[in-house]
């Protein structure tokens, strides 16, 4: 019973680092119907943030999950600013095959950046203990404090993201946009203006999935975003693309299936099996777990 519950919180753990990234790409295709593949570098970038800033304010005497504050800040930045500079013009006069190109090319341009860049480089750069040592036991498991801070967290997170996007007046102009951008400009919203906070808010996201997994995997490389970004894709289109909820539900589950995979098969397969399932689920529901069948405008 121990190993089996030490598996599921590995698995919620890492489910919940998924979800956090998941949530990004949702958002930003929910509005402009585009996969940001250079979301996950947007990790690369929050961990470099964390890597620099958590010895800064731990030597100031601080608990070191503050530095999450700059890492969001920067992250939000860099989102917007690769926006503004490479996708709007290709929004304007491209088409959908040249934004994917263009994502892609986004993410190899920041991934170069970051190995070219001396202070961090193609090396393993290892970042300060963040949340500490430390759990609790629970039916002979035992679970790691920065394991429940990350589970908490990312569940607060999504509720948080989930009120906002239904209550606010900018999450309301986000749920217009994301309808019909048209109407939404005949009703008074800046449509660009939408489009950058949302995804700020979104590579904001992945500075605080950049502090969940370096609590518990302390090492920033320039290539760490590939793989997170990878599995948070496969995350949110397993939950239904556009869907919060089931960016969250998409991430649980890749997460609990790769780490029961790992633990009672074989660590080499995990990735077979999370793979496996994402195509089971599309052939019987196309849209995702929660995603939902919209007709097309003719």
């Amino acid at each position: 019973m121990g190993a089996f519950l030490t598996a599921l919180f590995t698995g919620l753990r890492l489910g919940s680092i998924y979800a956090l990234v998941a949530l990004g790409y949702t958002m930003v295709y929910g509005i402009i119907k585009l996969i940001n593949f250079a979301h996950g570098d947007f990790i690369m970038v929050g961990g470099y943030s964390l890597f620099f800033v958590v010895p800064i304010v731990q030597r100031l005497g601080l608990p070191g999950w503050l530095a999450v504050v700059v890492a969001v800040a920067v992250c939000s930045l860099i989102g917007m600013a690769t926006e503004i500079v490479a996708y709007r013009p290709v929004r304007k006069n491209g088409t959908n095959m040249t934004a994917l190109i263009t994502a892609i090319s986004m993410s190899l341009v920041l991934e170069n950046l970051a190995q070219a860049i001396p202070a961090m480089g193609p090396n393993p750069r290892v970042v300060n203990s963040i949340f500490g040592n430390g759990g609790i036991t629970v039916a002979g498991a035992t679970v790691s404090y920065s394991t429940i801070i990350t589970i908490v967290i990312s569940v607060i997170v999504m509720l948080g993201l989930f009120y906002f996007t239904q209550r606010s007046k900018t999450g309301r102009a986000m749920r217009a946009v994301s309808e019909d951008k048209q109407a939404a400009t005949l009703m008074g919203i800046n449509v660009n203006s939408t489009i950058i906070k949302t995804f700020g808010i979104g590579a904001g996201l992945a500075g605080v999935a950049a502090l969940m997994y370096l609590a518990q995997y302390p090492s920033v490389t320039n290539a760490m975003g590939a793989d997170l970004g990878l599995y948070a894709f496969v995350a949110a289109v397993l939950g239904g693309i556009g869907s919060l909820p089931g960016a969250m539900l998409g991430g649980f589950v890749i997460g609990i299936v790769y780490s029961l995979c790992s633990a009672y098969v074989s660590s080499s397969l995990s990735s077979t099996f999370v793979f496996l399932i994402l195509i089971i689920v599309l052939l019987v529901k196309p849209t995702g777990i929660l995603g939902k069948n919209v007709g097309e405008k003719v």
